[in-house]
């Protein structure tokens, strides 16, 4: 297949060309919320900051297709300076990039016709080994599905360290041979639930093999513009720094020119976002990343352009992909063109495959285990709602009955990669839930 290559000042070029589709902000009450019992999440994510669990939040709750409460608290930044946190702050989603990208373009493949959740794995990446019986030596082939729920039995992380020593950094091939002939294959697909960074940088591959497009560039052009966000991307830091790499894109592509934008332009766009991106975790150089995913498969070994990790966004553009999904895969009234998914294929997404043992407890790229409602808090209805989290410090939450969004957003892991935001997330989602007064 003729591989598409979409350079970035093309990508920049279209990024700022679709205006800015933040959703309507009105008071709670007029979308059957009660506004005074939103406020006290205030308290819990001012007690997480005082507690230094974070040095600070953004915090957006959508019902239907409007904000209705956006707030910023504490810094964004305590090293190298100490900056407060806004509502445009960009965060580094984390494992949160594998609902609102990777899960989306799949299942936008799927509708497509263009791959199937039944599908094996070796139809795509060639010699990808099967589970095998340790007892009768049956052999069970990983499928699509498998990967989406984390029930394919791949490990769950490589050894980032070891497999950069044997393969250098920025060997995305490399990891594709290795994940299809050495990673373990610990238990019969479909039985059980291993949480796998592996499964989601495997669906990456079969992408960009299906389209001839990076996942960076597919989910740029099919989810991230039609939507119109002006603040989600994949690969800031990278994309701005033009100067440092000869004038080349962040994998050596050439910069091309559209119209009057120049490529000096085009970084300087991405250097803005850069600026309203909160640092993570400070390094061994004193210094925090900023624009540079912070999971290190995602940034040693795949180059920012990773499956499980590697979207900046912010909470406004954040609650317009969570209210896109809970309208059907559009935003009311929005132009066909920016329909990212259609409302039969939402709804196989939020659903657990009747085919999986209960056990697995995932629906196809979400988190949907009714046993364990941890993010989800203890009120949102289990049947009904999907949620995700990231481990900087990230975390979605969508009630798909009430049509009730969390997008709770954090850098936890700045200065240092300590703490757990379990509780918060929970007291937060318990807050909304109890907030909706009218269903």
């Amino acid at each position: 297949m003729k591989r598409l290559i979409i350079t970035w000042a093309a990508f920049m070029a279209a990024f700022l060309s679709f205006a800015q589709n933040s959703l309507q902000r009105v008071r709670p009450e007029e979308c059957g919320m009660d506004g005074t019992r939103l406020e006290r999440m205030d308290k819990v994510i001012e007690d997480a900051i005082e507690e230094k669990t974070i040095p600070g939040a953004v915090v957006s709750v959508v019902r239907g297709d409007k904000v209705v409460y956006l707030k910023a608290y504490g810094n964004k930044s305590l090293v190298p300076e100490v900056e407060p946190m806004t509502v445009e702050t960009m965060f580094d989603l984390a494992s949160v990039s594998k609902c609102v990208s990777t899960t989306l373009c799949v299942m936008q493949l799927i509708e497509n016709g263009l791959i199937r959740l039944t599908d094996k794995v070796d139809m795509y990446i060639p010699g990808f080994k099967p589970w095998v019986d340790p007892e009768t030596g049956e052999t069970v082939d990983i499928i699509i599905r498998d990967l989406l729920t984390h029930s394919s039995g791949l490990d769950a992380y490589p050894d980032v360290e070891g497999f950069v020593a044997e393969f250098g950094e920025n060997t995305p091939d490399e990891f594709e041979t290795y994940v299809a002939t050495r990673v373990g294959r610990n238990f019969r697909p479909g039985t059980q639930c291993l949480y796998s960074c592996i499964n989601f940088v495997t669906l990456q591959r079969i992408l960009e093999r299906v389209t001839g497009e990076r996942l960076c560039d597919y989910a740029q052009s099919h989810i991230f513009d039609p939507l119109g966000l002006q603040h989600t991307c994949y690969l800031p830091i990278q994309a701005a720094d033009l100067k440092n790499q000869g004038g080349k894109g962040p994998d050596r592509r050439p910069f091309a020119r559209i119209g009057s934008r120049s490529d000096r332009e085009a970084a300087g766009a991405f250097a803005t976002l850069v600026s309203k991106c909160a640092p993570t975790e400070v390094q061994a150089d004193g210094k925090p990343l900023k624009g540079a995913v912070h999971d290190p498969l995602a940034r040693k070994i795949m180059g920012g352009n990773s499956g499980n990790a590697g979207v900046f966004s912010n909470a406004e553009d954040l609650s317009v992909i969570c209210s896109a999904i809970m309208n059907g895969g559009a935003l009311p009234g929005a132009e066909p063109q920016a329909r990212i998914l259609g409302p039969l294929t939402v709804d196989l997404m939020c659903e657990a495959p009747i085919q999986n043992a209960p056990s697995v407890g995932r629906a196809l790229g979400w988190d949907k285990d009714g046993w364990n409602p941890g993010t989800r808090g203890d009120i949102f209805d289990p049947e009904t709602s999907i949620w995700h989290t990231g481990y900087t410090g990230t975390s979605i939450v969508m009630d798909m009955n009430t049509k009730t969004a969390v997008v709770l957003l954090t850098n936890r892991v700045h200065p240092e990669d300590k703490g757990s935001l379990a509780r918060l997330r929970a007291q937060v989602s318990n807050i909304v839930a109890g907030s909706v007064i009218v269903r």
